[in-house]
């Protein structure tokens, strides 16, 4: 059989094998995975397959160590551990195989403090952030401390006024927290939803402009606040600066 004749049917073998790795993704699901670390674990093993034309239900011990060393001379450690947790994944809940290389590789163990900008570099940002709405929702992440997925997910009925505190839904590792609220936040976000007065969402979407906020059934576009995030960290060269620390909680600019 010549080469041409048989890479159709090592794809055909490849997808559907890729079809009973999706079923088992579901597993992940029904472990309380998030939804994006699923996507990550589909797109990742389709990658792989590419790499080894779509044969990889026996790898050895030898081409994983080959891979492995390529990968790690060209990708984040946090890369190579995706794709390592997605072939041990793949071989023993889908081929139910026998993981071959469990002492393979060893991801070193990092500690870094996060960078954390100032109370004058916070005010610098909101002052060059012209939007009203991503300029009240980067305060409001910096007040709160919230990841960017924690900020948009805010709902009215988190905010629990009488008690000064936010009730934070589905944060890392699928759990939930609370986490104080200051009155400064409070009285902006009270402010900033005279603006839209959606009756659920707290950073509604402005897909159909100002008007349609208040029916808006999905938060901010998560793209939309990321490249301007961007720019007012370039704008403010923020990037350049390091042993940030935060201080206290910056009044709003509004």
């Amino acid at each position: 059989m010549t080469a041409s004749t048989a890479a159709p049917v090592s794809t055909a073998h490849f997808d559907q094998q890729y079809q009973t790795h999706l079923k088992h993704l579901k597993h992940l699901k029904r472990k309380g995975r998030q939804p994006k670390t699923i996507d990550a674990y589909s797109r990742a093993i389709r990658r792989i397959g590419v790499h080894f034309d779509h044969q990889i239900d026996s790898l050895t011990e030898a081409q994983l160590t080959e891979y492995f060393n390529e990968l790690i001379a060209s990708h984040s450690w946090s890369a190579v551990k995706l794709d390592l947790y997605v072939l041990k994944f793949y071989t023993i809940h889908v081929l139910r195989k026998p993981w071959v290389a469990p002492g393979l590789i060893k991801p070193p163990r990092a500690q870094r403090l996060a960078d954390v900008v100032t109370v004058e570099d916070a005010r610098r940002m909101f002052a060059a952030t012209s939007v009203v709405s991503y300029c009240v929702f980067f305060f409001t992440l910096y007040s709160l401390g919230l990841r960017l997925g924690e900020g948009l997910r805010l709902q009215l009925g988190d905010i629990d006024a009488a008690h000064a505190r936010v009730h934070i839904r589905d944060a890392k590792g699928n759990k939930d927290r609370f986490v104080p609220l200051p009155q400064a936040t409070l009285d902006l976000l009270r402010r900033f939803w005279q603006t839209h007065r959606n009756p659920v969402l707290l950073f509604p979407n402005r897909h159909a402009g100002l008007k349609g906020a208040a029916s808006a059934t999905t938060p901010l576009d998560r793209g939309g606040v990321q490249k301007t995030l961007h720019k007012v960290v370039a704008t403010c060269g923020l990037k350049e600066r390091s042993h940030r620390t935060v201080g206290a909680t910056a009044m709003p600019p509004i």
